[in-house]
């Protein structure tokens, strides 16, 4: 089985590999593959380039698709570890209103007017301060189960921050701003740039850290806390930190890209069936498959049409079948 496992890991991240190379040839400015592949080997061997391969690979889709790919693999890690931790296969990386939070923050400052690094930063804060809230509604109606009143809590305040941004979109100008809030609320990577790289990275890479560190005994959770806190785990402390890191990239990727739904539910599930429940085997498999599916969707997003279609669309109409389809195949043993 490990064998296996291994054998499954080197395969997606060759999958990976693959699938940054076709998406940088992918576009108006067609570049074959072997080009994308010595243009990367020349950049990293600091020799110089032509001006148009160079400006497009570079500059705009390079960008755009480590973007898709750390917001695939953010969103998919904050699956595996909610439905690890709250024992359901069908919860989601907006469980606890993060993805609603975070829409909340932007779109008012889309309302306000304000340039596109406030905008996430305003869609991030959003994000953290709707979990805060969600903990402290937890914490003020202690009664029965911990997980089932956080879980409420998180509806309660993610059908409030829901209202707010429907009454956003009835003040917003419907001629510049309306648009704006509703082609952001549908997620899209089109206005990622390597700053914003530089600001997302370092954050999502801080919640990945822990939780890749920890998968051994955020896997002891899904057994029970009774079971749990007899092999040794501080069971309300390890559930806070996966709640806070999950939160944290969930968050941040929601900033820069939008509201994306279906990876985060979809992707783990599809990791499953390649190496099991076990939680140590899911979440790097989820990490590598939800990058590698976020890539492929933002390129077909970007070239399938002579518009752009809206990610949020697009995970929609691949995610519904695909996940009736995982329903249907493992009916048997797909609940962790």
């Amino acid at each position: 089985m490990r064998s296996h496992a291994a054998g499954v890991f080197v395969l997606l991240s060759l999958v990976l590999l693959a699938a940054i190379v076709m998406a940088s040839g992918v576009g108006a400015y067609h570049i074959a593959p072997v080009d994308v592949v010595r243009a990367l080997i020349a950049r990293f061997e600091n020799e110089p380039l032509p001006g148009p391969i160079s400006t497009v690979l570079f500059q705009i889709r390079l960008p755009r698709i480590l973007a898709a790919a750390l917001v695939g693999a953010a969103l998919s890690a904050a699956g595996a570890c909610y439905q690890s931790l709250f024992r359901n296969p069908l919860v989601s990386p907006d469980i606890l209103g993060v993805s609603t939070g975070a829409g909340l923050g932007a779109v008012a400052g889309i309302l306000l007017g304000l340039p596109v690094v406030a905008i996430q930063g305003l869609g991030f804060v959003g994000g953290l301060l709707t979990v805060l809230l969600v903990a402290a509604l937890a914490r003020a109606l202690r009664s029965g189960s911990e997980i089932l009143v956080l879980v409420l809590a998180g509806i309660v305040v993610g059908a409030l921050a829901g209202a707010a941004i429907s009454l956003i979109k009835v003040l917003a100008d419907p001629y510049e701003q309306l648009p704006a809030i509703t082609f952001w609320l549908l997620g899209s990577l089109a206005a990622i740039k390597s700053a914003d790289l530089a600001t997302c990275v370092p954050v999502i890479l801080l919640g990945l850290v822990p939780l890749v560190l920890f998968r051994w005994r955020i896997g002891i959770l899904s057994l029970g806390d009774d079971e749990a806190s007899a092999l040794g785990v501080d069971v309300r402390r390890l559930r806070m930190l996966v709640i806070a890191a999950a939160t944290l990239i969930t968050a941040s990727a929601v900033s820069i890209s939008g509201v994306i739904g279906w990876v985060g539910l979809m992707v783990p599930h599809m990791a499953r069936l390649l190496v099991g429940a076990r939680f140590d085997r899911l979440l790097p498999a989820s990490i590598l498959l939800g990058a590698a599916f976020m890539i492929a969707v933002d390129t077909l997003a970007r070239s399938a049409a002579r518009i752009e279609i809206p990610l949020g669309v697009l995970t929609a109409l691949i995610g519904g079948p695909i996940f009736v389809w995982l329903l249907a195949r493992g009916r048997r043993g797909i609940v962790p």
